[in-house]
């Protein structure tokens, strides 16, 4: 079963949201690790995954106005991919922005990526771009 918990960073939990994204962005795609944990952090309501009590991913939801927010650091350990934790981080992420009276969600989707995102509605748009050596184009969806 998975379990999707919203939290901030000051939450004890933060901790395995932090190791899940280091093992992924650091560990498997070489992002440089003073790069992937920010200032951000801070502002930002993450949500960890858990299967069956493990976790195995996150995202987090940055709020960047009143009626826009912006979906980030979504990552899944290598050995639970295929099996709809991201669905159900972006789910979570989707219903907590609405929640908040939230009415537009963009994120920065890296290119093996978009196919995902789209599935759930999000639209890609402008050019491709490198963020962190990385391919991403930018998404974006109305929830309003």
């Amino acid at each position: 079963m998975i379990e999707c918990r919203v939290l901030t960073s000051t939450d004890a939990d933060f901790s395995h949201c932090a190791a899940i994204r280091l093992e992924v962005f650091v560990g498997e795609q070489r992002v440089p690790p003073e790069e992937e944990l920010d200032d951000l952090d801070a502002e930002a309501v993450h949500v960890l995954a858990r299967v069956d009590g493990t976790p195995a991913g996150t995202g987090r939801l940055i709020l960047q106005d009143e009626e826009t927010a912006r979906i980030g650091r979504m990552a899944v350990l290598k050995a639970q991919r295929g099996t709809g934790i991201g669905a159900a981080i972006l789910e979570r992420l989707t219903d907590e922005a609405r929640r908040r009276g939230i009415r537009r969600l963009t994120l920065s989707g890296q290119l093996h990526a978009i196919p995902f995102y789209e599935r759930f509605g999000f639209t890609a748009h402008g050019d491709v771009f490198l963020d962190a050596g990385i391919e991403h184009r930018n998404m974006d969806r109305e929830i309003g």
